[in-house]
């Protein structure tokens, strides 16, 4: 199964944009993809794991490794467009 990592923080004018979005498609990716909430206010050590620069991004992996990734805020179209075409 994919993960989409969202790294996010509650400060963040897009990430609170984008939290409707995500959960509209975190039902409607069910048991297709993994959606993981990361505050990189709270979660430094991952955050700079993954180089994360700017918030929100949302980093897609299978089997642990890097496919993909977004940086800022997506429409809800785009967002599923692109999710679907890592599927």
């Amino acid at each position: 199964m994919l993960k989409l990592l969202d790294f996010y923080a509650d400060w963040c004018g897009p990430c609170q944009t984008m939290l409707p979005i995500m959960e509209g498609l975190e039902k409607s990716f069910a048991g297709k993809i993994e959606i993981l909430k990361i505050n990189v206010d709270t979660d430094m050590e991952t955050a700079q794991k993954y180089a994360v620069m700017s918030i929100p991004t949302f980093v897609v992996e299978k089997d642990g490794k890097e496919m993909d990734r977004k940086i800022g805020a997506v429409p809800k179209k785009a967002m599923g467009d692109w999710l679907n075409s890592l599927i």
